[in-house]
């Protein structure tokens, strides 16, 4: 627990195959996944410029109260994502904390103690926004501040929820855009 932002929510993984990093991890026991094929984008910014929209993929579950996250990026568009997969390799990128109505002032603390913002911006048209941070000193610790507003926040609870006691049918649970 941060004694700043409360509880770690999600643990961010980038992967070259989502479908079959989450295979991998249904066979886990982790499940079920939430699986958008095609998330739409409405706004972005790379080191604090407007980018391009990424075209991405994402897959979530949840393993007790943690959420797993899974991204693929289909296209070249600068991202932290594709920086991490140059620089590391697939695995585990990011530990994001969630909030309702401190989404501003989280991000201004962490560039008070010395992060940049890597790349930001909306998820969907009504959904909360989302900023990651990077620090020189220690970039290992990529820290993903998101808003859950719009929605955002039920959508996660509802992935949360299914999770428990789920007994191992339809693993992967594909939804549309946005």
């Amino acid at each position: 627990m941060s004694i700043l932002f409360g509880p770690a929510r999600q643990v961010g993984y980038v992967v070259r195959d989502i479908e079959q990093a989450m295979h991998e991890w249904v066979r886990l026991g982790v499940g079920p996944w939430f699986y958008k094929a095609e998330v739409v984008s409405t706004e972005f910014r790379y080191y604090g410029q407007p980018s391009a929209l990424p075209q991405l993929s994402i897959a979530l579950a949840n393993t007790g109260d943690l959420q797993i996250e899974l991204i693929q990026q289909r296209d070249t568009a600068p991202t932290l994502y594709l920086d991490t997969l140059a620089r590391n390799g697939e695995g585990a990128q990011h530990l994001a904390y969630w909030t309702h109505d401190h989404f501003d002032a989280w991000c201004a603390a962490l560039i008070e103690r010395g992060y940049v913002e890597g790349h930001a911006g909306r998820m969907g048209a009504q959904r909360g926004r989302f900023a990651y941070f990077v620090n020189a000193a220690l970039p290992s610790a990529m820290i993903e501040i998101s808003e859950s507003t719009g929605g955002k926040g039920e959508y996660f609870e509802q992935i949360r929820r299914a999770a428990q006691g789920w007994d191992g049918t339809e693993p992967i649970r594909r939804v549309g855009a946005g």
